[in-house]
């Protein structure tokens, strides 16, 4: 039901988009007022989260660890899936990071025959969050032409690697291709999977239409509906300007593009793709497991008066005596 939801929500915005731009003619609200209201809400929410984690207390060591801890001298310690060391937690992190290494371990248990219980990697999931992450960190990676001038090398090389069968398929670039094919596994496992789809929100679904429209627009806008990309950095510069006016040379689905765009810059801090910074403010990452050599002490673990049982006995020994219960002291 909430896939339903979602697709539904996608479709009435994008018929928001056809009749605000293509019907009502709004295009300054579309292309001026709606993005810089999307940046402010990503700013004050991204701020907002990251505050409300950071001023959270952890009173207590809770790193997540699946490996030998430093105990004994001669018993060989794990310090990535177990690090006692600061060294061995940003080597945890990176890994994590740059490789989700923690995905292949997200195991798939399966009951092959009576009384056998099967675990096997999830190694599917594992390249789709690769590709998805990776393609989608290129692609903005080259979309930092529209907001430099002049553009980094760095910036025009990767745009060249990615569009390296520029020959074969004019404009396509392997990202784009790429991310496609990612979003619809991540989708269509959310669907087809009980698991995953007993878990799902409607939210869930809704991210990754986003994406996908933004994706699917974008692609369209190379290779079918051209858009003036001089004037599309003519109006992006202006907006860094704060001198805004609506582009020139474009046409609906570049509105369409950019709402969507502005859509997940707006719901970002509300939705799960906060994992992004969480994941560095998350103390089962970024602690050490050094539990049996240091010892952690809670600091909000102020003194508390307590009433001990020898003072209850001596406020209620009278009663306790007269209905029979067992008395300590005689």
């Amino acid at each position: 039901m909430g896939v339903w939801y979602s697709i539904s929500g996608v479709l009435s915005l994008l018929l928001l988009v056809l009749v605000g731009v293509g019907g009502l003619g709004l295009y300054s609200v579309f292309s001026i007022f709606l993005p810089y209201l999307a940046v402010l809400l990503f700013i004050a929410g991204f701020i907002y989260r990251v505050l409300k984690w950071a001023s959270s207390p952890v009173p207590f060591h809770i790193p997540t660890v699946s490996g030998q801890q430093k105990s004994l001298s001669w018993i060989k310690a794990d310090n990535i899936d177990s690090p006692y060391t600061t060294g061995g937690v940003v080597k945890r992190l990176a890994l994590e990071i740059l490789l989700f290494r923690s995905l292949l371990k997200n195991e798939k248990v399966e009951l092959e025959a009576p009384h056998r219980l099967l675990f096997r990697t999830s190694i599917l999931l594992w390249l789709g969050a690769m590709a998805f992450h990776w393609s989608l960190l290129v692609i903005l990676v080259r979309h930092l032409r529209f907001f430099l001038e002049p553009v980094p090398s760095v910036v025009v090389v990767l745009q060249r690697v990615d569009s390296i069968f520029q020959n074969l398929l004019p404009i396509l670039y392997i990202s784009d291709v790429i991310i496609l094919i990612a979003l619809g596994y991540l989708f269509i496992r959310r669907v087809i999977t009980p698991q995953v789809r007993y878990i799902s929100l409607p939210s869930d679904y809704f991210v990754l239409l986003a994406i996908a429209g933004i994706a699917i627009s974008g692609v369209l806008m190379r290779l079918i509906y051209k858009v003036d990309l001089v004037q599309v950095k003519e109006w992006v510069m202006a907006m860094l300007r704060f001198n805004p006016v609506p582009p020139k040379g474009v046409n609906l689905l570049f509105y369409i593009h950019l709402f969507f765009v502005s859509l997940l810059i707006a719901t970002f801090p509300l939705s799960k793709l906060m994992h992004m910074p969480g994941i560095f403010l998350s103390p089962t990452k970024n602690l050490r497991n050094a539990s049996r050599n240091d010892r952690h002490i809670n600091p909000w673990d102020r003194p508390v008066k307590v009433h001990t049982y020898e003072e209850y006995e001596d406020d209620f020994r009278d009663s306790m005596k007269e209905v029979g219960l067992p008395l300590e002291k005689g």
